[in-house]
């Protein structure tokens, strides 16, 4: 069976192209030679089972080890009720333990226990029974919630110092969070776990990272050494900047392209074939962006996203680092500062979902907006927003939960319904590129419209512009706008552009008479059609 990129399940190196496990935990071999506990976390679907499994069949295969790797994804089901928590949680050890270990090191039948024992007790009889040490590896741990997870980590701290006669010699709770949050997992109150930590006999916390530009390119070639198809150098370039190396990301978009698109092994891989299986992606919302999504709304995410998509400074302090890094642990914001969604593809689908409650309520026909030579017709696009916000807009915006982002949401849900629209019907697809400047009060857009040039030769349309709000109690930021403009625009090798003003000040006046064009300079001269909203 020839192998294929993988994007559901643990991978195998026979069935799909993957990164060699044991590169993508380099840490975790040592730590369990130290008779470590200890923590593997890293947001869903970027290889943590793969390489925990992987790992599990090496120590084992050692000859000095008995190591296991089984989930406690059944055990979310039992909420609070911790005695049931344990039934299945051992059972699924005994599972997986006969399934992949040889019967010498199986675990015995496990002895009768009190509920919220069962677990530390079992460990114990495996352990003394067992010819070697054991490495015993929980994932999806925080699938256990409230009373259920708390029992759980504490029994694992109760054998500690008997290991490794007496007690697993090393343990890795493998998760989408670090230990840390294990507190909030209890059920939201943090104090359901007492002072002191469930868990503190933790000696280190491995985050499993994303692919690095060699790693995609790697991947990449695996799929060129077994078809002789290739990526050229560009399109692996986009792959790289669209996912930012997240694992699932980068198999679902060479997935789409082979086997949706469909593409001949004899045709090489190009830019074109990336942006269109990028786009098929968003549209198509898989699982995994799905998965992302239904986090949007928690109040914890809003309070970092929120900040992000508006470019306004975030209320920082302790409860915001603490939001903060849970976001990043969902993989939906980038490491390192300052906070950015994660990438281009992740900021894309979630302005399309934020917007998507308003998409629904525009009429406008894409098609209307396409001049006869194939190019978009901005001036009317521009026109048509501003009759349907003066119409709709300020009651829409205001019925969104993104409240401070809510006006550039409106506009560009309408972008999307004229662009994308109009772009997958007409003439191969219009695409909208975001940048958010958290910080600097903007959103820039970057309008692409493909269409066919006189030449009869394929050319593309661009357009940019650049959302900002006036809050009450701030100063007119038009002249900034323009300056920020200016320095997109450069950026772009573009001469015009547009800036739309959102206000939103008390003493702004109705909708109707505030709602107007003007036109108007950058401080270099490059011509700007500025609407105030």
């Amino acid at each position: 069976m020839p192998r294929r990129f993988n994007t559901a399940g643990p991978c195998r190196p026979d069935w799909d192209y993957m990164i060699p496990a044991e590169r993508r935990l380099p840490e975790a071999p040592g730590l369990v030679e130290q008779r470590a506990y200890f923590v593997v976390h890293a947001p869903r679907q970027t290889g943590k089972t793969t390489a925990l499994r992987a790992l599990a069949e090496r120590l084992t295969a050692s000859g000095r080890w008995a190591a296991l790797h089984f989930s406690c994804e059944a055990g979310e089901v039992a909420g609070d009720d911790y005695g049931a928590a344990e039934r299945i949680l051992l059972s699924a050890v005994r599972a997986r333990a006969e399934l992949t270990l040889p019967p010498a090191l199986q675990p015995p039948d496990f002895p009768d226990a009190p509920e919220g024992h069962r677990v530390e007790v079992a460990l114990r009889a495996w352990a003394r029974a067992c010819p070697r040490p054991l490495a015993l590896f929980f994932d999806e741990i925080d699938a256990l919630r409230g009373q259920s997870l708390l029992s759980v980590l504490r029994q694992l701290r109760a054998g500690f110092s008997d290991r490794p006669g007496d007690y697993p010699a090393s343990v890795a709770l493998c998760g989408l969070r670090d230990v840390r949050e294990y507190k909030a997992a209890s059920g939201g109150d943090p104090s359901r776990l007492g002072t002191a930590s469930p868990f503190n006999v933790k000696l280190e916390s491995l985050k499993l990272g994303d692919f690095d530009p060699g790693e995609v390119r790697e991947l990449y070639g695996q799929h060129t050494a077994d078809t002789g198809q290739i990526f050229t150098e560009e399109a692996i370039a986009r792959a790289i900047a669209l996912t930012a190396g997240q694992p699932w990301l980068v198999n679902a978009l060479a997935r789409e392209i082979v086997e949706k698109l469909a593409v001949p092994a004899s045709e090489p891989i190009t830019v074109a074939h990336v942006e269109e299986a990028k786009e098929r992606l968003i549209l198509a919302r898989a699982t995994h962006l799905d998965s992302l999504v239904a986090r949007l709304h928690e109040p914890r995410v809003r309070r970092v996203l929120e900040p992000i998509l508006s470019g306004t400074l975030a209320i920082v302090g302790d409860a915001y680092q603490d939001d903060l890094q849970y976001a990043r642990d969902l993989g939906l914001i980038a490491t390192g500062n300052p906070a950015r969604v994660a990438n281009p593809i992740y900021r894309e689908v979630i302005a399309r979902v934020l917007a998507g409650d308003v998409e629904p309520t525009i009429l406008a026909e894409p098609r209307s907006f396409v001049l006869p030579d194939g190019r978009l017709d901005l001036p009317r696009l521009l026109q048509e927003f501003a009759a349907f916000w003066r119409e709709h807009g300020e009651a829409l915006s205001g019925n969104l939960g993104y409240h401070e982002v809510a006006p550039q949401l409106v506009l560009m849900a309408f972008l999307q319904r004229v662009v994308n629209g109009g772009g997958l019907v007409v003439n191969g697809g219009g695409l909208i590129e975001r940048e958010y400047g958290l910080g600097r009060g903007r959103i820039d857009l970057l309008v692409r419209w493909p269409y066919r040039g006189e030449d009869g030769l394929r050319a593309v349309q661009r357009a940019a512009l650049e959302l900002k709000v006036w809050r009450e109690g701030e100063k007119d930021p038009t002249q900034k706008g323009l300056a920020q403009l200016d320095g997109y625009l450069a950026q772009l090798g573009l001469d015009d552009g547009v800036l739309v003003l959102f206000d939103r000040r008390s003493a702004a006046g109705d909708v109707e008479a505030r709602t107007r064009f003007e036109e108007a300079r950058t401080p270099s001269g490059r011509r700007v059609t500025l609407l105030r909203a």
